[in-house]
């Protein structure tokens, strides 16, 4: 994934409902730590934190329900998609380097809304941000798509 420079965790930049953290992995990630993800209507509760004035071109949104240290749950709802998606690898990474921020495990275990589980490993660095950082996890052809050759410059 990502790092470097600017890839890192950075200030929540507006009050919200729940403990949050914020990062940038080459895409905005605001991830929020719930009691429960299955009883969040991310339909109500995602786009007016995913449209807030506080971050211009918005935001995913990412909430995540710790399980055990090292193990959560999470759902995420992404800009473009302005939808929940079934798994956003880039919330995983930046919820995982958020919920390991006070000395936590420096690797998790996602569980997504596709059912499936994503493990996050990585090192950190000081001032929030990470080397070394992993995803793995079930990985399926779903299709092909040919783009329209008028597409083409």
């Amino acid at each position: 994934m990502p790092e470097g420079e600017g890839f890192t965790l950075r200030e929540v930049p507006m009050p919200t409902p729940h403990p949050a953290g914020f990062g940038w992995i080459g895409n905005p990630q605001l991830v929020l730590q719930v009691p429960s993800v299955a009883a969040v209507d991310l339909r109500d509760y995602a786009p007016p934190l995913r449209h807030h004035a506080a971050l211009p071109g918005g935001t995913n949104v990412n909430v995540v329900e710790v399980i055990v240290p090292g193990e959560a749950r999470i759902r995420s709802w992404e800009r473009g998609v302005e939808g929940e998606t079934l798994c956003c690898g880039t919330g995983c990474a930046v919820a995982a380097v958020w919920l390991a921020r006070d000395g936590g495990p420096r690797a998790w275990r996602l569980r997504t809304a596709s059912g499936e589980d994503v493990t996050v490993t990585f090192l950190p660095d000081a001032g929030g941000g990470w080397h070394d950082l992993w995803l793995s996890g079930p990985v399926r052809r779903l299709g092909h798509v040919q783009p329209d050759s008028s597409l083409h410059p």
